[in-house]
């Protein structure tokens, strides 16, 4: 046995350093069992995997990978055990900040977009762990409010991969003191996973309590399935995610009590019943917001309560977890929002499923406070875009424009905040009636190709926008950055005054902004298309003497809003 644990560390070294293509394969098909054990804090899982090879050459080797307080315990194909040694893998995916990896030796070379199906068995704990958030500085006690995942005793809380491996993955390492590392591995790993199927059969037994704890997932399943023996229980739960894309598979247990609305069903502990009719009165309030741009949703928003009442929310298609504790209306309705818009808007497109969400958040503040509310909501996203950019262009600036589009990036400041700002922008370019109908002809299955998107809201406005795609959706050109270049008022015959502006954008992107002349009793608007490294003038009539003009109004993400304001100065024959 000695020699046998030599072996493995031996092995685990030569594998960290041969050229493993550890993302070679896709895993196409999880049939997962699951059981899971409060009381000891255990999670055992049985099933089988499908894997095939995307890579251009044979394989022989595949990286399986699970979280570091997981053990593999048996890898068979067609019923006989394979190779394999394993090895600590450093890697943030996981909570721990390390992965129990296991390198699987085949016995036959499989072809390049060949299959093969693996019969795995892994077992272990599932505790609270910040440990990849305290190795970079975080305080633990703040750490816990954001890996709050754990198996425990009166609440358990786990996520998938990014969180907690409690299924099998294979990824490159990643850092969180590296970077975007995390984001662009999780994203790659998303990207491969598009088209997958994962089952899962979640059972979760331990010791009779009251209520009964409920066993809640966000995949598709049927409802769960209670038993009692004696003093113990066992409830069993079905869970599909097809396709797999961009979900995080997750699965909460608690002792719940139900609140089932219109338009969310919400699990809450009783003792926060306020707190959830807040919360499903913010649904009610937002719903109608949500079904006038996107229609009747075919499916129910979830809310899960978090015990910890500090515990950072989390969103995953149409499920929430988050604490039910706090009272802030406004809070809960940008939630509700947010989660009721992914219920009735599904796109296989990042940019497209998160931008729209972030996007109905900014049309329920406008509806509750105006224009202006929106802007400095919008405000408090600018500044995380400008960084991330600034990132991207230091990271790799030769293919950023490609790598990091909103078609393809797997940065969340982009596929999320940016996002935002595109769907904004493309409402007051092309007005809020020809964007509903644009948003009411999509369908999810259709969207094959990048311009899918483009073309509908085209066929609605009959204008050409390619320009516009190209500068923020099919390519990441950084933002624009208006300066204005001269603004020269001339008096009209009836009183009033005409203002030419010129405007100068030194940004590689373009954008319609908005530019306000701003006269002594309120401000004259009008909306002005300028191109990348280019300039554009509008005349722009006010009534009374202009004092000033003004450019982007902080509805357009720019590198510099500093330069954007311009002082007149009026004739002296003129202001007689």
């Amino acid at each position: 046995m000695k020699f046998l644990g030599v072996f493995c560390v031996f092995w685990g070294s030569v594998v960290s350093g041969f050229a493993l293509d550890r993302e070679a394969f896709t895993f196409t098909k999880y049939d997962l069992s699951v059981r899971v054990e409060p009381e000891q804090q255990r999670l055992g899982v049985r099933g089988r995997i499908t894997l095939r090879n995307d890579s251009i050459t044979p394989q022989k080797d595949i990286a399986l990978q699970v979280s570091s307080t997981l053990s593999w315990r048996s890898i068979q194909i067609a019923g006989k055990t394979v190779q394999f040694v394993t090895h600590e893998y450093n890697s943030d995916i996981d909570h721990t900040g390390t992965l129990s990896e296991a390198i699987v030796t085949l016995p036959h070379d499989v072809p390049p977009q060949g299959t093969v199906e693996l019969d795995i068995g892994y077992e272990g704990v599932i505790p609270l762990n910040v440990t990849r958030l305290t190795q970079i500085g975080v305080p633990e006690d703040k750490a816990k409010h954001t890996d709050w995942d754990q198996i425990g005793k009166s609440f358990t809380a786990v996520r998938g991969i990014g969180y907690v491996t409690w299924y099998p993955v294979a990824t490159e390492s990643a850092s969180l003191s590296d970077g975007n590392s995390i984001e662009e591995a999780i994203g790659r790993w998303k990207k491969r996973e598009q088209s997958a199927e994962m089952k899962v059969t979640l059972t979760n037994s331990g010791a009779s309590s009251e209520p009964p704890p409920l066993l809640l997932c966000n995949g598709k399943g049927g409802p769960g399935l209670y038993e009692q023996m004696s003093r113990v229980y066992a409830v069993t739960t079905e869970c599909g995610y097809s396709p797999l894309g961009n979900s995080v598979p997750l699965f909460v247990i608690g002792g719940y009590s139900a609140l089932d609305r219109a338009s969310a069903n919400i699990s809450y502990f009783p003792e926060h019943k306020a707190g959830a009719e807040d919360y499903a009165l913010a649904a009610d309030l937002v719903d109608p917001l949500v079904t006038e741009w996107f229609g009747t949703s075919k499916i129910k928003a979830e809310v899960v309560e978090l015990a910890d009442p500090e515990a950072a929310p989390f969103e995953n298609g149409s499920m929430l977890l988050t604490p039910l504790v706090n009272t802030d209306a406004t809070r809960y309705q940008l939630n509700a929002v947010h989660q009721l818009t992914h219920a009735a808007f599904v796109s296989p497109r990042l940019w497209i499923y998160e931008g729209l969400a972030h996007f109905t958040q900014t049309s329920e503040l406008e509806q509750q406070d105006g224009r202006q509310a929106v802007l400095d909501f919008m405000g408090t996203h600018r500044a995380a875009i400008a960084a991330a950019e600034k990132d991207i262009l230091a990271g790799h600036a030769t293919n950023a424009a490609a790598a990091e589009s909103l078609i393809n990036t797997s940065v969340e400041e982009f596929y999320r905040s940016k996002a935002m700002y595109v769907w904004w922008m493309l409402r007051d370019m092309v007005g809020e009636p020809d964007l509903k109908k644009a948003l009411a002809a999509y369908h999810a299955d259709q969207d094959k190709e990048p311009a899918y998107v483009q073309h509908l809201i085209e066929a609605q406005i009959h204008r050409d926008l390619e320009w516009f795609f190209d500068d923020w959706v099919y390519r990441d050109r950084g933002l624009p950055d208006f300066r204005i270049e001269s603004a020269y008022p001339r008096a009209t015959v009836n009183g009033g005054y005409v203002v030419t502006v010129t405007v100068e954008n030194v940004g590689e992107a373009g954008a319609a902004v908005p530019v306000r002349v701003r006269v002594a009793d309120g401000e004259v608007v009008k909306r002005l298309e300028v191109r990348a490294k280019s300039k554009a003038s509008v005349r722009i009539e006010a009534l009374t003497a202009p004092l000033e003009v003004i450019v982007n109004d902080g509805s357009v993400p720019e590198t510099d809003m500093s330069n954007n304001s311009y002082k007149i100065e009026m004739p002296d024959k003129q202001s007689k």
